[in-house]
């Protein structure tokens, strides 16, 4: 006796596997009983003309332990066709079967072979029913001879049309399929010869159009209408698998899938993966009709029109040019030309330089659609989280309302529990209080630091968490996610942390302080214009005293337009600072690169660390003290405004 897996799997290959579909199940729910994989059984199923690889997929799933048939039914259904157990030569069979459990198949009984069944049919006529009826062509088919033996699924095959399933590139055929006369019967596979191979009716080109259909029927069709090659795949099932392999052979070839009524979504979800195009049957036509079907009722020359014209599947990323450039929408701005309504962006400067004073203002500004330093605003809803501080907001909006004589307006909102960004379920949860705020909010999140505290800046992976994080959270709110975050001890570097960060962002705003001034430009925007420096100023405003008596006090901004103050806060500091101005000056006269890192396009520039090696010689300091001294005088040059580095490039504002 064989082992009972490999019993089972002689018998399930027994079973022909053109079943109607309670039999083909009550197959697979018996092979699963039995203990035999998916495998085998998807491998069965492919020999049937009507194989489809996933309802072969999700029948098997639906098959439970303990439950439904036996594996005393597999057995019942093979011996119904003639099965026996094996004998020796069985076993070795098995034994030296290469590959998975799924590429074994039930060797053919003596005269059952495919080239032994195929030699000895006789050569098809074009007088035979089923191509009559099909309006076919007999080029390379062959008919059962009249009183041949050969039974199917207990049927006598004797006068069916015999189409070969050949490999692709020529040779003995692999299988075969019998047709019966129309009415006669439906068509069925040679039992234990998977089908594997395909069947082309007129010549496959190097390139051009290829059809791909279903059967015999449909192929001669889009020939006949078209001049061009159609491939028979034996069953939708077979048709994505084919077509890989023809795009494999030839790249060039336009592939076009040729589906019956019902299966166009996924005929145009297979032409996707292999970059192929597909055409749908017109309005009307009942499920499962097929181009052999609209050729007989309107003509071969209404089927040309459809094959001419195939649809092309939908790409996930979509190939625009000049007219569809000019037909976007334009970009929205929340401040123009600073902020815009949608993405991801960054105002960024030292400790003590107002940054969170500033942003609460812009923020008001937002949520009232009010004009900020000039720029005009697009009102939205706001919500700040002021996660750094939390104690002394109530203070600073406290300043902020009596300054301006009125309440925070309606749509600001503020949340002051712990939140990080780390967490997808804070994430979530925050999304969905801000999507009550309305659609198109401004997140704040005050500061990235406390946004997530865990995480390291400075490491790629862990900033690529927080901005992936940052970057759903816009996503599930529709709007600006506004981070504050700090610059490294060197301010000439720009924002602290990993370069992606910089990088990742649609705009930036750099906060500066030198002395009491303190100013803020566009460090980097979307389509705006970067650079201009916008000086403010902190002023103090008391709110009386807290509950000992002592007075509380708060800032709020104002611009700073004192031409005065601006046109001394631009001078360079200090004996060092004059020597690195000087001689920055002459290295960026001599340069011949342009408009690096956001500079304006005719704007000289030279990068941070050539720069510093070239001026320390300069300076009149100890040698191991030079670099050092440039740094710090590059620094302060950039904080007043002087000097602009960005991205590791210096220029001249």
């Amino acid at each position: 006796m064989l082992a009972d897996l490999d019993r089972a799997r002689d018998a399930l290959h027994a079973i022909p596997p053109d079943l109607p579909r309670d039999e083909w199940v009550r197959a697979g729910m018996a092979a699963h009983a039995a203990g035999l994989p998916f495998d085998e059984f998807d491998a069965w199923s492919a020999g049937g003309g009507n194989y489809d690889a996933r309802a072969a997929r999700d029948t098997w799933r639906s098959f439970k332990n303990g439950k439904g048939l036996g594996p005393g039914t597999l057995f019942k259904m093979a011996a119904q066709a003639g099965w026996s157990p094996g004998n020796k030569r069985d076993r070795a069979r098995y034994a030296k079967a290469p590959g998975r459990p799924a590429e074994r198949t039930k060797a053919p009984r003596p005269g059952m072979g495919a080239a032994e069944v195929w030699q000895r049919c006789e050569p098809a006529a074009a007088s035979h029913a089923y191509i009559e009826a099909k309006q076919g062509t007999a080029e390379g088919l062959r008919v059962v001879p009249a009183g041949d033996s050969l039974r199917i699924a207990d049927a006598s095959v004797a006068g069916w049309l015999v189409v070969p399933v050949l490999p692709l590139d020529g040779g003995e055929p692999a299988s075969l399929q019998f047709i019966p006369p129309p009415g006669a019967g439906k068509k069925l596979n040679l039992p234990g010869a998977p089908v594997a191979g395909v069947f082309i009716v007129g010549d496959l080109p190097t390139a051009g159009a290829v059809y791909l259909c279903e059967g015999i029927g449909q192929a001669w069709a889009c020939w006949k209408a078209t001049g061009a090659a159609a491939v028979v795949c034996f069953g939708w099932g077979r048709v994505r698998s084919v077509a890989a392999e023809l795009r494999q052979r030839d790249p060039s070839a336009r592939l076009v899938l040729v589906p019956d009524v019902g299966k166009e979504a996924e005929a145009e979800t297979i032409a996707r993966e292999v970059a192929a195009q597909f055409v749908t049957m017109p309005d009307g036509w009942p499920a499962n009709a097929d181009a052999n079907d609209l050729a007989q009722r309107d003509g071969f020359d209404a089927l040309e029109a459809l094959l001419l014209a195939p649809k092309v599947p939908a790409q996930r990323f979509r190939l625009l040019g000049s007219a569809d450039l000019h037909a976007l929408p334009q970009l929205a701005w929340c401040v123009r030309g600073v902020l815009p309504a949608h993405g991801l962006a960054s105002v960024y400067g030292p400790s003590g330089s107002g940054k969170s004073f500033l942003v609460l203002d812009a923020a008001a500004a937002i949520a009232d659609g009010a004009e900020w330093f000039g720029y005009r605003v697009k009102r939205a809803p706001v919500v700040y989280c002021a996660l750094e501080g939390e104690a002394g907001f109530r203070v600073r909006v406290a300043a902020w309302e009596e300054a301006k004589g009125r309440r925070l307006p309606a749509g600001l909102r503020l949340v002051l529990q712990s939140f990080k960004l780390t967490d997808p379920q804070d994430v979530a949860d925050l999304a969905a209080a801000v999507l009550t705020a309305g659609a198109g909010a401004v997140v704040i999140l005050d500061t990235l630091n406390r946004a997530a505290p865990e995480a390291d800046e400075n490491a790629s992976a862990d900033m690529g968490r927080i901005l992936e994080a940052a970057k759903e959270l816009q996503r599930l709110t529709g709007g600006l996610v506004l981070v504050v975050h700090h610059t490294g001890k060197d301010a000439t570097r720009g924002l602290r942390g990993h370069s992606s960060l910089f990088a990742a962002l649609d705009a930036a705003v750099e906060v500066t302080r030198e002395g009491d001034r303190r100013e803020w430009k566009v460090a980097k925007a979307k389509d705006g214009q970067d650079g201009a420096g916008h000086p403010f100023r902190l002023d103090v405003v008391d709110l009386g005293e807290d509950d000992e008596g002592e007075t509380v006090t708060s800032c709020v901004i104002a611009p700073d337009e004192s031409p005065q103050d601006v046109t001394r806060s631009r001078l360079p500091k200090g004996g060092n600072q004059k020597v690195v101005l000087d001689a920055l000056g002459e290295l960026l006269r001599k340069s011949a690169t342009f408009g690096r890192a956001g500079a304006p396009p005719v704007r000289p520039c030279v990068q941070l660390e050539p720069a510093v090696e070239a001026i320390a010689p300069r300076l009149t300091c100890e040698p191991k003290r030079q670099k050092e001294r440039v740094r710090q005088a590059l620094t302060g040059l950039t904080a007043s405004g002087v000097v602009t580095c960005r991205e590791g490039w210096l220029w001249l504002p």
